[in-house]
């Protein structure tokens, strides 16, 4: 005479188990996604210094052949946007003998980068911001 048995019972979760599990990915995600933010504000702010460098080279080159920035045979540098549009590099004040560049923060960067703002670059490198960030920090 044969048995039954009653099936083997398979491992599994449990509720609790489970809403453990999606409570510590929730808090880690809290945590983690402000920091990616910041990574994301900083990636774009390095593309508006990129463009604002690459403006202020191409007068330094109008300079060391003109002896001018604002020379005839210079691009001008009426308006220029960064690689993907963050940032619009204008030329405030372009003299013979000096320049000044501002770097504004386009679409999102406007808003969110509150704490650097609009960058600005002159000709003997003296680089600033229009925001306040906090001690220690580094928009430049």
């Amino acid at each position: 005479m044969s048995t039954s048995r009653p099936p083997a019972v398979i491992g599994g979760f449990t509720l609790i188990e489970l809403m453990v599990v999606v409570a510590i990915v929730a808090i880690l995600a809290t945590i983690a996604y402000p920091s990616y933010e910041e990574q994301v504000r900083k990636t774009r702010r390095a593309e508006g210094k990129v463009a604002l460098n690459e403006v202020a080279s191409r007068l330094e080159r109008c300079f060391t052949r003109f002896n001018a920035y604002n020379a005839a045979g210079c691009n001008g540098v009426d308006q220029m946007t960064s690689e993907n549009d963050w940032y619009r590099v204008s030329a405030s004040a372009i003299a013979a003998s000096s320049y000044t560049l501002r770097a504004v923060p386009q679409r999102g960067q406007a808003t969110s980068d509150t704490k650097c703002g609009t960058l600005t670059l002159t000709h003997v490198g003296v680089r600033s911001q229009t925001g306040t960030p906090p001690s220690g920090y580094q928009c430049w």
